[in-house]
């Protein structure tokens, strides 16, 4: 669990550059002489709440967002304690700089802006000894690993090495939101090459300057990958994070019967929509399994999404068949109709009969209750698809996903207005607040921190072995209910700052959905409760 200060043998310099033990200017005068830091810090003693104040005057001194971003990477390079605390505290006003958006220009900037290792880099030219390359990690005990190659960070396409601020990035949520020890993750990037030529003719890229492997090779690689870590740690939950759209469902599908894992873009994105998808039909007093979907995208994310709702809808007594019929999925090409030979399997499940009609065709044809976007093409929901949707349903449910900002469906404010401020809206990346009927409404953002961090923290307290299709279902309804307990009116999800009390009440849901399904042990509530307790780390220095 990381040493405490109290019992560690590291002493003088050596204990202030590990950011796991070190307290700064909060270590007391006993312990100044005791571990040979006299004359190393200032004099003054200060608490840590003292501390955090002071860290937060610094943060808000940067003017830009890229700025306080770097600031907190240093803060948590130089005290874990002092950086989760400050997070925590400010979470809402944080998580957008800690996270998306801000995280991508981190990762399109990531060679310019490193200053120190975090993680592991697993190299294509290290194949041959991985096991090694896992067993070299920072830190023995693991539960949980987020790993990525880069190919494609958030809407921004391929960033190479840059990618490991994704990993990153999660695991800093994992601990703030979740509460999984910070001594207890391990960010992984596997550097597989780049097909980015802006990074590839960088002096300064910092990654392996070579085009992506693919095919066999890059299969193999994975491959010796997942073994090494089943080796070294065996009972990890190994989370997969923005791989491109051709790797990241089969590796899901060959891999997640064999250990514990799953994929955040593909399963914590669809939980999350299906969480305030399940608070928008309880506003609309139609059940889930009653709303009419059309999806804008048709990647291994918007099938996910798709996936989930239909299992949720099947859950409200729905049959798989009749979930199916409420379905309509619109890629680059048009609606996914039978008589196209492009599809995949996954795919195939939502072909429908008919032509391959654009979107806004398909809203003239249909009454559309529910319009999601996960295409990544800016401003795609045009005001005429906006407008003829909502002259068909009485509270349209609209989500434009995709993020950065700049590649996002539309604006909230946008539909707000050619909705008359009837839209149920959620964003997958942070809005103001909108103004309507002269109050300020919260724009909910679909953001997968609120399922991720729970997910962990869930499996590593029920000791769960696998991720169920179940444990997703009940994780995204258990967030609609927590919207309706702790969100604002109007808004669909809870609110940022109850993140971290959200995330004990999903993880108590899939925690109960790991027993019921037998991938983990026998245990009723109260004792998952303990055991959440338990496992969730404070931010705290210890006695």
């Amino acid at each position: 669990m990381g040493a405490k200060t109290g019992d560690t043998t590291l002493r003088g310099t050596r204990l202030l550059e590990s950011p796991l033990s070190n307290r700064g200017t909060a270590f007391t005068s006993e312990q100044r002489r005791e571990f040979g830091l006299v004359g190393l810090l200032p004099p003054v003693i200060e608490t840590l709440q003292e501390q955090v104040d002071r860290a937060y005057d610094a943060f808000l001194a940067y003017d830009k967002p890229i700025n306080r971003h770097i600031y907190l990477r240093q803060l948590q390079d130089m005290n874990e304690v002092l950086f989760y605390r400050l997070v925590t505290q400010h979470l809402e006003e944080m998580l957008p700089v800690v996270y998306t958006p801000t995280v991508g220009e981190a990762c399109q900037r990531f060679s310019e802006i490193y200053r120190r290792p975090r993680g592991l880099f697993v190299s294509y030219p290290d194949r041959d000894q991985l096991r090694e390359v896992i067993a070299n990690r920072p830190n023995r005990e693991v539960d949980v690993i987020v790993v990525t190659d880069g190919q494609r960070i958030l809407g921004l396409g391929d960033q190479g090495a840059g990618g490991m601020g994704i990993p990153i990035g999660k695991l800093g949520l994992y601990t703030a939101v979740g509460g999984i020890h910070p001594a207890r993750t391990l960010p992984i990037l596997l550097d597989v090459g780049t097909d980015n030529d802006k990074l590839l003719a960088d002096p300064r890229y910092i990654g392996w300057r070579h085009r992506r492997v693919s095919g066999k090779e890059y299969d193999d690689f994975v491959d010796r990958f997942v073994e090494a870590v089943k080796a070294e740690l065996p009972d990890v939950l190994l989370q997969w994070e923005d791989f491109a759209t051709p790797h990241a469902r089969p590796i899901l599908a060959r891999y997640r019967d064999q250990l514990l894992t799953f994929n955040d873009d593909i399963q914590g994105t669809a939980a999350v929509v299906a969480g305030a998808l399940t608070s928008a039909a309880a506003v609309t007093g139609r059940s889930l399994r009653e709303q009419r979907v059309v999806m804008l995208g048709a990647g291994s994310a918007a099938i996910g999404v798709a996936d989930t709702i239909r299992a949720a809808m099947v859950a409200e007594g729905a049959t798989d068949e009749r979930a199916g019929r409420n379905f309509w999925v619109v890629d680059v090409h048009g609606l996914l109709v039978e008589s196209r030979d492009d599809l995949s399997p996954e795919q195939r499940r939502y072909a429908r009969e008919g032509k391959p009609v654009g979107l806004e065709e398909l809203i003239e044809q249909i009454s559309a209750d529910v319009l999601i976007g996960l295409s990544t093409v800016g401003g795609a929901f045009t005001e005429s698809v906006v407008r003829k949707m909502a002259s068909k349903v009485d509270r349209p449910v609209i989500f434009p996903l995709s993020n950065p900002t700049s590649h996002s469906e539309a604006s909230p404010a946008d539909l707000a207005e050619w909705t008359g401020g009837r839209a149920l809206i959620a964003t997958g990346s942070p809005y103001p607040p909108l103004e309507i009927d002269g109050r300020q409404v919260p724009v909910a953002q679909s953001n997968n921190v609120y399922i991720f961090p729970a997910m962990g923290l869930a499996v590593t307290a029920a000791r769960a072995t696998r991720v169920t299709d179940n444990m997703l279902v009940a994780a995204a309804k258990a967030l609609g209910t927590a919207a309706a307990k702790h969100g604002a009116s109007g808004t669909l999800l809870p609110p940022i700052g109850t993140m971290r009390e959200v995330a004990y009440e999903v993880a108590l849901a899939a925690a109960l959905a790991a027993v019921s399904d037998g991938v983990a042990p026998s245990a009723n509530e109260d004792e998952l409760r303990a055991a959440l307790h338990a496992t969730q780390w404070q931010p705290a220095y210890p006695d």
